[in-house]
């Protein structure tokens, strides 16, 4: 499987309320149960007038996929090549 981030740009992220992040999350959950490829949803980060997620999949199509049956954007999906962090300098 490969790792995906995807940018969703949504007009008010910053301000969207614990109630509405957690059906975001229910939706998000319900759609990956029903899309019947191996899904993971990891973290997602909310910056601005953005919403940035760390999903992993077989492709970049089911990604897609559970935006659409999700009704989310997914304004940018691309496949991570690399990770590091601090700990890389040590290495």
């Amino acid at each position: 499987m490969s790792t995906f981030l995807i940018e969703r740009n949504i007009p008010g992220a910053s301000t969207l309320t614990p109630q509405q992040l957690r059906d975001i999350a229910i939706t998000s959950n319900e759609v990956v149960e029903k899309l019947g490829v191996a899904y993971t949803w990891h973290r997602s980060y909310v910056a601005g007038d953005k919403i940035y997620c760390v999903h992993e999949t077989d492709d970049a199509e089911s990604v897609r996929e559970h935006a659409r049956r999700g009704d989310f954007p997914a304004d940018l999906v691309v496949t991570v090549s690399a990770e590091f962090g601090p700990e890389t300098a040590s290495s």
